[in-house]
């Protein structure tokens, strides 16, 4: 072999083995207590819609993930004091959030109910079994917050604290019921539950996935759900100088959304689509 080809054959091992050893590891956060969007499992395990989606999203990057539990309220400043790359925990992007943190295409959109007591006087608001955009609908969806409005005055609502949820109530139930915020919809679930609430606004995938346990046993959904405006769309959080990971993650949600996987996803741990709409 001549010497120009063992030079060539040197370079072409060492670049193989340094690009092997650079192999990016991104370090994925979740909530892991938003079940069935993500939750830890018996075996301690994390497990969920976006879970399933990170690994298939993570492949079509060709990088490495580690997915790591985080609470909720210090989700958004652990990812910018660098404790890990990127968020998936069905973060809903909103206009304050975008001041801090840069956003990735979204890869769902957030359709938002309220549960109540089967036997208690909200059991059938208005516009049960109803769906409002609050962005094509708008007229309609504030026509019916009015009326239920009137039922809901002076009662007393939970909702996740730092959600799009609490932001819903400040704008269209303020001074009308009084909010209650809670670190995890578990524990405002558990207050609905022992009579410490009569209504409570979350994730209707969540919700309905709750309801579905003993413990949510005489619970239900009442009035409409509610998508678009204030609840936005659902997307990976990331650094803003981060723009590479960010083209990366934007090209994989572009694939996996245009090929029905994100849909197929969604079906299994949903029963519905909640596929971003173009």
């Amino acid at each position: 072999m001549s010497l120009k080809r063992i030079i060539a054959a040197s370079v072409l091992a060492l670049t193989s083995f340094t690009a092997q050893a650079e192999e990016q590891t991104v370090r994925i956060a979740t909530e892991g207590a938003y079940a069935p969007w993500n939750f830890s499992a018996p075996n301690g395990t994390l497990q969920g819609f976006e879970m399933d989606l990170a690994k298939v999203l993570c492949e079509r990057m060709s990088v490495r993930c580690e997915i790591v539990a985080q609470n909720w309220d210090g989700i958004i400043p652990a990812l910018t004091a660098r404790k890990y790359d990127a968020i998936m925990a069905a973060v809903s992007v909103t206009p304050k959030r975008q001041e801090v943190i840069a956003f990735s295409k979204p890869y769902a959109a957030g359709i938002n109910g309220f549960a109540v007591l089967a036997d208690s006087p909200l059991a059938n608001m208005p516009g049960t079994g109803e769906s409002y955009s609050l962005d094509t609908q708008e007229t309609a969806a504030k026509a019916r917050i009015a009326e239920m409005a009137k039922v809901m005055k002076g009662t007393a609502t939970g909702v996740q604290g730092s959600t799009t949820a609490s932001t819903f109530m400040d704008t269209y139930f303020n001074g009308v019921v009084n909010l209650k915020e809670y670190k995890s919809t578990e524990e405002h679930n558990f207050d609905l539950m022992n009579g410490r609430l009569d209504a409570v606004l979350a994730n209707a995938t969540v919700l309905a996935a709750a309801l579905e346990k003993p413990d949510m046993k005489g619970a239900k959904l009442s009035g409409p759900l509610f998508s678009g405006g204030v609840f936005g769309v659902i997307a990976v959080g990331l650094r803003k100088e981060d723009a590479e990971l960010k083209a990366k993650f934007d090209a994989a949600i572009t694939s996996a959304v245009a090929d029905g996987t994100v849909r197929d996803l969604s079906m299994k741990w949903f029963k519905v689509d909640v596929s971003p709409r173009s």
